[in-house]
């Protein structure tokens, strides 16, 4: 199963819209349990006027740090995707002239 974007048809390849669902999908889930885990330790309104914004408020703090988890962690599902992908290998140059 390939994610490479098909320059022919190829009966392996999987639709865009599922490549794209296949990343944020699970980035989802997993900024979902980063934010629950994170501001259970840390208060988003403590935060905000430690970084100098006073007036944020929990929600707001809440919503910040989610949207900063689920970019973090589709970057990382991204990646994922991109270095799975097999390699074009190297064939041995034939032609060398080893004396």
């Amino acid at each position: 199963m390939s994610t490479l974007p098909a320059s022919a048809p190829d009966k392996n390849q999987l639709p865009v819209l599922q490549q794209i669902v296949s990343v944020m999908w699970p980035s989802f889930l997993t900024a979902s349990l980063a934010t629950i885990i994170f501001f259970t330790l840390f208060d988003p309104a403590e935060l905000g006027m430690i970084g100098g914004f006073p007036d944020l408020t929990r929600m707001g703090g809440y919503t910040i740090g989610f949207f900063c988890f689920w970019l973090l962690t589709s970057i990382s599902c991204a990646l994922t995707c991109y270095f799975r992908r097999p390699m074009n290998r190297r064939t041995p140059d034939t032609h060398s002239n080893e004396a």
